[in-house]
């Protein structure tokens, strides 16, 4: 191999692993990954969605969210009350020791109150999550479509 293409190789080979970072936070024994909401205007509300694993031998707990581009960030998950299932707020996610628990649309998820920014799609969102054992870990919501009913997936060819 020649040296300018080993050159450019190994300039190259940090930028490859960007993607992999972006997919992955960890805290303590807590791994996160696909962190995604929807577009939604200033103002209102936005949702966060994702998957924490809990890698470790001992339950955790996710017990507070923010974010700067809210007012308010709230756990919220969704109850069945008669024929209607509704959003409330809960006071701590539980996260058993060895199990991946997903925030997803109609269940547990977060909720971005009083969007002091539009969210739109193509763009992120920073969002601090606090756990009981592991800590305070920062990830980067993937805004999507208003639509969209998971985070967009990049295939490599």
């Amino acid at each position: 191999m020649s040296a300018p293409v080993l050159r450019r190789l190994l300039l190259a080979a940090p930028l490859l692993a960007l993607p992999v970072m972006a997919a992955a936070q960890q805290a303590g024994d807590i791994a996160i990954a696909t962190p995604w909401s929807r577009a939604a205007g200033q103002g209102g509300t936005g949702a966060g969605f994702l998957a924490i694993s809990n890698r470790g031998t001992v339950a955790d707990r996710l017990v507070s969210a923010s974010s700067p581009a809210a007012r308010t960030t709230e756990l919220h998950t969704h109850v069945r009350d008669g024929d209607v299932m509704r959003m409330r707020p809960v006071p701590v996610i539980e996260l058993p020791p060895g199990q991946t628990v997903t925030l997803r649309p109609g269940g547990a998820h977060l909720m971005l109150i009083g969007l002091n920014r539009p969210l739109q799609a193509g763009q992120t969102v920073p969002v601090t999550l606090v756990f009981e054992r592991a800590g305070a870990v920062q990830v980067e919501l993937a805004i999507q479509g208003a639509g969209a009913r998971g985070p967009a997936m990049r295939h490599g060819h």
